[in-house]
């Protein structure tokens, strides 16, 4: 794997890399349950994460399942711009899911002994408590090297695949989430996106000191147009499963139809509730104002922030969202559900509007409010938006996972 050069300074962190580039680089290797080319929240930071660590030379290696059981390897991919080295173990799909892979739970500690020894890393960062993360995690700590965790899970992120009764499914998550303790309990930091995620794992495993560290995203990487136009395009990037709630925002831009003639609905994301969605589009009437994009690539992922009026997301079980940063980062308004982590980024009133979450005609007087605001108005929840994201500069990320590797104390 190839060292490449360190990424030009942003500020607020340019003596911190400085200081950091003086340093011997580390050995990260990084357990990921869902990578690439799997896209969802998870995923995406798993990459960035890992593409920023080798932008600063150090070394990182990232074991996720393979894609399809025969696959499996030690491969280097460009992720982000970077070679990484991936060690993708023999992945099997989860039937009820579209794309989920997963190791055989019984098979990660055999993966884990042989990957620890052939790297020898400094530090293991998983990003998940379920198989990778979980063995990883307990063979690292047998052997003395230490593990820091980041969460992204919450209940209703799993119940919807496990194809167990509704009855079972607090017995499920009770145990995921004793299993999850006893895993983070070996961990020498613990950490999730942002503050209320933080209070979540605490109050939810009884832990304390769970750090919030937000995801972070390269600025860089999206162009705001500030210049004046007529707004009628909603959009929404993530995936389509239940606890997105698409469909809330599908029966809003319905009920607003009649009032805003030209008024469309961009999805751009794939999932088991694609079919579902569709039939609820036609059931709407709105099939003309409706369209699917699917997984997209990442060019054309940002040219849809860039021809978006408003990002509009209804979930409640977001741990962060790191679409609404990259369509705040765009320049966009953002509609979000008063749900969890997403009242972080939206600041009712200022870069947008929070809605009762499951409230038709709440998301869609907060959507009304953005598409019909005055050229000021709308220029001024712009500039809220591109201000409100400046503090989840990836850099100021990297800095801060680069101290928890070794073991240094984080300010504040």
């Amino acid at each position: 794997m190839t060292s490449p050069a360190t990424p030009p300074a942003s500020p607020g962190s340019e003596s911190a890399r400085s200081d950091a580039s003086s340093r011997e680089p580390l050995t990260v290797v990084i357990a990921a349950d869902t990578f690439a080319p799997d896209i969802n929240g998870a995923a995406r930071f798993a990459e960035r994460l890992a593409a920023g660590l080798a932008g600063r030379g150090h070394h990182v290696h990232i074991v996720t399942p393979s894609v399809g059981y025969r696959n499996h390897g030690v491969f280097t991919e460009n992720i982000e711009g970077q070679d990484l080295t991936v060690h993708r173990l023999p992945g099997v799909r989860w039937p009820p899911h579209d794309w989920l892979r997963f190791v055989w739970p019984w098979r990660a500690k055999h993966y884990a002994r042989k990957i620890l020894t052939d790297v020898k890393p400094d530090v293991v960062h998983s990003q998940s408590h379920i198989v990778i993360g979980r063995g990883l995690t307990r063979i690292a700590r047998q052997r003395g090297i230490p593990v820091v965790a980041t969460n992204h899970v919450m209940a209703e992120n799993i119940i919807d695949f496990t194809t167990l009764p509704p009855v079972l499914d607090k017995v499920v998550v009770k145990l995921a989430w004793d299993d999850a303790k006893r895993t983070f309990d070996m961990s020498r930091a613990v950490t999730t996106p942002t503050r209320k995620a933080a209070e979540f794992l605490e109050q939810t495993i009884d832990i304390q000191g769970v750090i919030p560290i937000s995801c972070g995203i390269d600025k860089r990487n999206y162009t705001p147009d500030l210049t004046p136009r007529q707004h009628h395009r909603v959009l929404f990037v993530g995936r389509l499963t239940t606890e997105k709630h698409v469909e809330v925002t599908l029966q809003a831009v319905a009920r607003l139809a009649p009032e805003l003639p030209d008024i469309t609905f961009d999805i751009v994301g794939g999932g088991d509730q694609r079919r579902n969605l569709e039939q609820t589009v036609q059931r709407l009437g709105i099939e003309d104002r409706v369209v699917f994009h699917g997984r997209v690539g990442e060019e054309e992922l940002r040219a849809s922030y860039g021809t978006a009026d408003v990002f509009a997301i209804a979930s409640i079980a977001e741990l962060q969202s790191i679409a609404t940063m990259e369509a705040m980062a765009s320049g966009l308004p953002i509609v979000a559900a008063n749900a969890v982590a997403l009242p972080h980024l939206v600041q009712d009133g200022e870069n947008g509007y929070l809605f009762e979450p499951g409230d038709v005609s709440d998301l869609a007087d907060k959507l009304r409010r953005v598409l019909t605001a005055s050229p000021e108005e709308y220029l001024r929840m712009q500039e809220a938006s591109l201000k409100g994201v400046e503090i989840h500069d990836i850099e100021r990320t990297l800095d801060t996972f680069e101290k928890l590797y070794r073991g240094e104390p984080l300010a504040g």
